[in-house]
């Protein structure tokens, strides 16, 4: 019998979409859920499928991660869900060999630490798989995706947002820029995409008390996502969802630009649906 498939699960759906593509290819799968991230659904999950292990585990529980996946025989490991990245350096109490792992890492970013886990897994024989490999389908395809393109203005601010957005990325800042008639409005850091575009919907209100803005300014936010320019995609992949389109809705942003083959549509094609119903232009490049 086949080793089975190890999935180290953070928070969001992104887990369950791996879940259940690996278990419809007939595998084995070993849930390693994460007790401050993983959604509980997970649990009433994997009580309805035996083919499906679970293990709850805190955050800084490495080695008792690596243990698990070496008792249930896992070689090939996935992660899929966001772990937010202040429960990373802030909440979590790491074991003597997180502990090691952090004190050996020169600097403090996901990119770095996560790089670092990956190398320990594979010393211990088990190997990261890219967390889209069993997800291409829901890979963003090239070109405008919805109904309406983007306007002059629109691709005049994905061009520039697209500049910025590689800056920020390549150190590993955020990889989400919002922006206005060529301007930055907000960039992500650690807080999210969501986040960051609930903020620069934020500002726009506030700068348009001011009448004088109005005419200058135009609210119509444009959202660019990039992938990083050595983004590894075993463990860190660029995701949109209904709920970011949502987000935009209740913003003010317009358009949504995003990297070909290199960002997540969790939600399939009911991303493209929501956008075209509120009017909002997809792009991917």
């Amino acid at each position: 019998m086949p080793s089975p498939l190890g999935l180290i699960a953070g928070n969001g759906r992104f887990p369950f979409l791996v879940l259940n593509a690996a278990r419809a290819k007939g595998e084995r799968v070993v849930v390693a859920a994460i007790k401050e991230e993983t959604e509980p659904e997970m649990a009433e999950r994997a009580a309805r499928d035996e083919g499906v292990h679970l293990h709850w585990l805190s955050l800084g529980e490495l080695s008792k991660l690596i243990e698990t996946f070496q008792r249930e025989g896992v070689s090939r490991a996935i992660m899929a869900g966001q772990v937010k990245h202040k429960q990373i350096f802030s909440s979590v109490r790491p074991d003597w060999r997180l502990a090691k792992l952090l004190l050996s890492i020169r600097i403090r970013n996901t990119d770095a630490l996560l790089g670092a886990v990956s190398k320990v897994l594979a010393d211990e024989g088990i190997t990261l798989l890219s967390s889209t490999s069993y997800l291409e389908p829901l890979l963003a395809r090239a070109g405008v995706l919805t109904m309406r393109s983007p306007s002059e203005q629109e691709q005049k601010n994905i061009a520039y947002g697209r500049d910025v957005a590689l800056h920020l990325a390549h150190y590993d800042i955020g990889q989400t820029v919002v922006i206005a008639e060529s301007a930055c409005v907000a960039v992500e850091a650690m807080e999210g995409t969501d986040a960051t575009i609930l903020r620069a919907g934020e500002i726009m209100r506030t700068m348009h008390h001011d009448t004088s803005a109005e005419s200058f300014l135009s609210r119509a936010l444009t959202v660019v996502k990039v992938a990083k320019p050595k983004q590894d995609l075993r463990f860190d992949v660029p995701v949109v969802g209904v709920k970011t389109i949502e987000t935009m809705r209740a913003s003010g942003a317009v358009c949504l630009a995003v990297d070909a083959q290199r960002c997540l549509f969790l939600d399939g094609d009911r991303i493209i649906e929501a956008a075209d119903a509120a009017g909002i232009a997809i792009v991917s490049s």
